[in-house]
């Protein structure tokens, strides 16, 4: 039987380096956990790439917020695809979308273009589409290997039955890949239908900062308690999603 594949998506180069140790198959590299992910710098790419053997995936988003993107923005993104591309990424990680919620089939082929043999996986903006259906099609013919889907809800608890019919929908001719609060009492429930091939799960927590100083004055973030806060992975929540993987 086929490996089943557990990527996690990592915000920092620590919370990279402990997912390659304890046993994560891929990672999806990004930057800004508060906005969901976007495109992580250049040189933490090239770094870890000197780091860790497991594929990784870059997230390219320039921004956080709406999936509907200017010239410009579409522009940075095909830089972004390009020169990641040269450092090492082994697939890429992007969506768009059009004003009325649909797949924006002439950027995604663009950039899809530019990604070339590298996989690529489309994101969450597939749960803000108008249609799951009507996109799940679209995203088959422009020839991504995967999405990533909460099932068109908050987190996975919620739109596990609408996974359960987009794997069966799918079936071999795309991955459908559980993510967005997954944990592992939902995969034996994807698992059954004999379609899931990899799911998508944090496996995230924090750990304090060993700066002795901290400034009680000033603040420079929205969260100021989780300033002084680093995310990492945690082991026993990748051991879990591995044994329900087996």
């Amino acid at each position: 039987m086929k490996k089943l594949i557990l990527e996690a998506p990592v915000f920092t180069i620590e919370a990279a380096l402990k997912a390659a140790e304890v046993g994560v198959d891929r990672l999806e590299l990004c930057a800004d956990f508060g906005s969901g992910g976007t495109t992580p710098s250049a040189g933490t790419l090239a770094m870890l790439k000197e780091q860790i053997d497991i594929p990784i995936f870059v997230m390219i988003r320039p921004r956080g917020g709406d999936f509907l993107y200017s010239d410009q923005e579409i522009s940075a993104m095909i830089k972004d695809i390009e020169l990641l591309s040269s450092l090492g990424a082994d697939g890429f990680v992007f969506g768009a979308l059009t004003s009325k919620g649909e797949i924006d089939k002439v950027t995604c082929r663009r950039l899809l273009e530019i990604a070339g043999y590298k996989s690529c996986t489309f994101h969450r903006a597939f749960d803000m589409c108008v249609s799951q259906e009507s996109a799940l099609l679209d995203l088959i013919a422009l020839g991504f290997e995967r999405i990533l889907t909460s099932g068109g809800a908050n987190d996975v608890t919620i739109g596990q039955d609408q996974i359960l019919k987009l794997l069966d929908l799918a079936k071999t001719q795309i991955s459908i890949m559980p993510g967005g609060g997954l944990k592992p009492e939902h995969v034996l429930r994807f698992r059954n239908t004999g379609f899931l091939q990899e799911i998508h799960a944090s496996c995230k927590t924090t750990r304090a900062s060993q700066s002795i100083f901290r400034s009680t004055t000033v603040n420079l973030s929205s969260d100021p308690a989780s300033f002084y806060q680093h995310l990492t992975i945690d082991e026993e929540v990748v051991s879990a999603f591995k044994v329900a993987l087996m």
